[in-house]
């Protein structure tokens, strides 16, 4: 058994593996014995067939499974007694590969190739200096925020006259039709002009076709089938119902209740300085990711980690089974390196500073993305158990435990890095921080 080292370049290795059919004898020997033992003949009892039979019949096969285990096992022992720290894994070469003669053959060549994982050194000090935004929380995005709040409790209640915006319950009617009773949303509508100012009770026709322009809405609206609107005579008759305006919640105790728990808030000063820190804690976040692109993008221009791409597009298409065409990996490589550099970045700084992920670590990340998500629903006081019940489940489930973790990775080290370079503080708008995060 024999291998042969090739230096093809800086980061890439191939390796000539020269097997004999001495080398694999004992594993050709125990394979055939394996299939003697299950073998079901005609003629001979179960695991007593010759051996001349079974090496007739199963010798090339148990000649290839041996020869592929001795090359894993030789390529794993290579790169372990040589402390190669490799990308993936090694990848057959098919271009200098050459077939293979099981039947007549005494040996038998390989190539395969290897890629080494580029060597990271450095350090950041105060020397480093890396932007870092504070945003400006302005009486107008105090006033906007308080008003969605409003209007996430808020309610449909009558009015007596269509305004922008409301919706209306009508009836249409034409020789022979009547929809009773259809709902109507008018930012849906092409010409508002028809519909503002009108009162319940009153009739005037409208072509539907021009007023309801999108053929799903329409159907809906007419309660028909979508094939069947080019059959309808487009002249209704429409009678306002009942029109609806949206009205936002009303600042009471029952609200504050709802919104921050019971007691929490007690009086229209209290809710405004509640609505303040959701704004700041809002604005942290959008902060903290501007910090996590901007630390990203100065760590890759500091490290200018050199990767063997060639390489990893053959071993994200061999690992992913065929499931994506070369030119789908191609497509999104970019993305796909940039991730991957950021990852290898993160990983040795942690190894450098010696930081370790607990499960506490783990478990802080979880809860706070389970209360995100809980407050996406109005539902901002969950209670300890629930979230963390909650936050365990994310834990558990193989995909989101993953990207918890990395989280979690991700969050030590921008940690470490907004404590140990410069910041360069710098005041912004939440609309010009929006726009740069997008």
């Amino acid at each position: 058994m024999k291998i042969e080292q090739v230096k093809v370049d800086d980061l890439t290795l191939q390796l000539n593996l020269n097997i004999e059919k001495a080398d694999v004898a004992d594993k050709v020997k125990k394979a055939l014995n394996d299939y003697r033992r299950k073998a079901e003949l005609k003629g001979f009892r179960k695991g007593m067939a010759p051996i001349s039979l079974i090496q007739k019949m199963h010798g090339t096969q148990a000649l290839v499974e041996s020869v592929n285990d001795k090359i894993s096992e030789s390529l794993q022992n290579y790169i372990v007694e040589n402390k190669l720290n490799i990308l993936g894994e090694p990848l057959p070469n098919d271009e200098k590969q050459q077939a293979i003669d099981w039947e007549n053959a005494e040996s038998y060549n390989f190539v395969f190739d290897i890629a080494l994982a580029p060597e990271l050194n450095f350090t950041l000090s105060k020397d480093d200096k890396i932007v870092s935004y504070e945003v400006e929380v302005s009486e107008e995005s105090k006033k906007t925020y308080k008003s969605n709040m409003l209007k996430q409790y808020g309610k449909l209640e009558n009015t007596d006259e269509i305004h922008e915006d409301d919706f209306i319950i009508a009836d249409l009617e034409q020789e022979g039709m009547k929809i009773e009773g259809t709902y109507i949303t008018l930012r849906t509508i092409e010409d508002k002009g028809l519909f503002l100012g009108k009162k319940p009770g009153e009739s005037f026709e409208i072509d539907v076709n021009k007023t309801f322009t999108n053929e799903t809405d329409r159907a809906a609206m007419l309660k028909v089938k979508k094939e069947e609107l080019a059959d309808l005579n487009p002249m209704f008759t429409v009678t306002i119902k009942e029109v609806k305006t949206f009205v936002e919640a009303e600042q009471n105790q029952d609200l504050y209740d709802r919104l921050f728990g019971e007691g929490e808030v007690k009086s229209e000063a209290e809710f405004d300085v509640k609505v303040e820190e959701r704004i700041k804690q809002e604005y942290q976040n959008e902060s903290a990711y501007r910090f996590m692109l901007d630390a990203r993008e100065y760590l890759l221009n500091k490290t200018n980690i050199q990767l063997p791409e060639e390489f990893l597009k053959r071993w994200l298409y061999v690992i992913n089974d065929g499931k994506f065409t070369m030119e789908e990996i191609e497509k999104d490589f970019q993305l796909f390196l940039k991730d991957f550099r950021w990852q290898y970045i993160r990983q040795y700084i942690m190894k450098e500073q010696k930081m370790e992920i607990k499960r506490e670590d783990v478990m802080a990340v979880a809860k706070k993305i389970a209360a995100m998500q809980f407050a996406m629903y109005g539902l901002n006081n969950v209670p300890e158990e629930q979230l963390e019940t909650y936050a365990n489940s994310l834990i558990s489930n193989e995909k989101e435990g993953r990207r918890i973790y990395e989280k979690t990775e991700e969050d030590m080290v921008l940690g470490y890095v907004k404590n140990t370079v410069t910041l360069e503080n710098k005041s912004i708008s939440i609309d010009e921080l929006q726009k740069l995060n997008n």
